[in-house]
């Protein structure tokens, strides 16, 4: 791996953990629910010689701060709250690359902070839901998340989140040993944090953005597994709409396609960049 530099920046009052690898136009890297910046370190090896990379531990997440107020958690605030880390790391614009929760944040970036991005990549991402009745019916689900963590702990809600549907293509494409290191950084994670990312930057509490992708004037790249029919099917949705996109689905993977399929995920990412590298 590219030695890193790792910072935990204050942004008012929250501070935000990233770490800096490499060299060249910036790429910011967003992580899934329950992860962390470390996640990213594959692509690391094939993007610092051309790319200097930013993955940030999202607030709740990693060693970034768990802060008390919920408020600190909605997701225009972590909009705002990363436009703001970007700026305080010295760049005006960058890429950004997004997974699941990861993906829906950089999406609302490009849609609600259009001046700090250059490029846009989503994996397994969404611009949430489209009618209240939706939004509402996920507020509740993840209100139930978030309390059943804070009753059982943080061991149980991990037992629990990693046995549902959306992971079982990992039977079959992670090893027992990676499925352990998945569990290991689940593990790490502060339930507090996790409970508030649940609460204020869940599908159904995100502004719905399908009505303004039409908007988004800069490369996008859309992507997921073929075995997580969901979101390849939303990744050609959005295709539809955004008019500088591409859909490129990873074969024989599923939600997480970068940890299931990393060397095809870490190519489609780097021929994406070096492809659009003139306009970050």
């Amino acid at each position: 791996m590219p030695d890193a530099i790792a910072r935990d920046i204050e942004i008012d009052g929250l501070s935000l953990h990233v770490e800096r690898a490499g060299s060249g136009p910036p790429v910011v890297l967003l992580h899934g629910f329950t992860g962390s910046g470390a996640s990213w370190a594959p692509l690391l090896e094939v993007l610092a010689p051309d790319f200097t990379t930013l993955a940030v531990d999202l607030v709740g997440h990693g060693r970034s701060g768990h802060p008390a107020a919920n408020d600190r958690y909605r997701m225009r605030r972590a909009v705002d709250d990363l436009a703001a880390l970007l700026h305080a790391l010295g760049h005006e614009r960058a890429a950004w690359l997004g997974y699941s929760l990861g993906g829906r944040t950089a999406l609302q970036v490009a849609v609600h902070r259009p001046e700090v991005v250059s490029a846009l990549i989503l994996e397994g991402a969404t611009p949430g839901y489209a009618t209240p009745e939706e939004r509402a019916a996920r507020v509740a689900a993840d209100e139930a998340l978030a309390l059943r963590l804070e009753r059982e702990g943080l061991e149980a809600f991990v037992d629990y989140w990693q046995a549902i549907p959306l992971w079982d293509s990992q039977r079959h494409t992670l090893t027992d040993e990676q499925r352990a290191a998945l569990r290991r950084g689940r593990l790490a994670q502060h339930p507090a944090g996790l409970a508030g990312s649940l609460r204020g930057m869940g599908t159904g509490a995100q502004d719905w953005v399908g009505d303004r992708l039409g908007k988004v004037r800069v490369p996008v790249l859309l992507t997921a597994g073929t075995l997580d029919t969901r979101f390849s099917a939303i990744a050609r949705e959005m295709a539809a709409v955004i008019p500088d996109s591409a859909v490129r689905l990873i074969d024989n993977a599923g939600h997480a396609a970068h940890l299931e399929r990393p060397a095809a995920f870490n190519t489609l990412v780097r021929d994406f960049l070096i492809g659009v590298r003139g306009r970050l």
